[in-house]
């Protein structure tokens, strides 16, 4: 984990999205909390962790409102925001993740409703 790096990405971060803080974990890491509102007027409060980062993906939970199944969850409630094997740690950074998981978020609001994922997929 790269904490020199996920510093200045969070600042970064925090001048596209109202609510980005960084906080440690009891291992000496961090994790970030985001807010986010979709265009349906939901509020939901995203997790960020970094196990490997920056050559792995960081992890998404959405810690609240507890979501219902969708097809883009994995099995420990992380989201696919990203297919596994196009993270690429030289042009992907925190601001991505946050981009990519308002994308899932409001795609999910309309899962929700139609029960159909709106927009491409990527099976894996």
């Amino acid at each position: 984990m790269d904490i020199t790096r996920i510093r200045s990405e969070v600042v970064q971060a925090a001048q596209y999205f109202a609510y980005v803080e960084a906080h440690p974990t009891t291992g000496g890491g961090v994790f970030v909390k985001a807010a986010f509102q979709t265009s349906a007027s939901r509020t939901y409060i995203a997790e960020v962790q970094f196990d490997g980062y920056p050559s792995r993906a960081p992890q998404v939970s959405i810690v609240r409102p507890a979501l219902g199944s969708s097809p883009h969850q994995y099995n420990n409630n992380t989201i696919c925001y990203i297919h596994p094997n196009m993270w690429n740690p030289g042009r992907h950074n925190l601001t991505f993740v946050l981009q990519r998981t308002a994308k899932w978020l409001n795609k999910y609001d309309v899962y929700q409703h139609t029960h159909k994922w709106p927009g491409a997929e990527i099976l894996h």
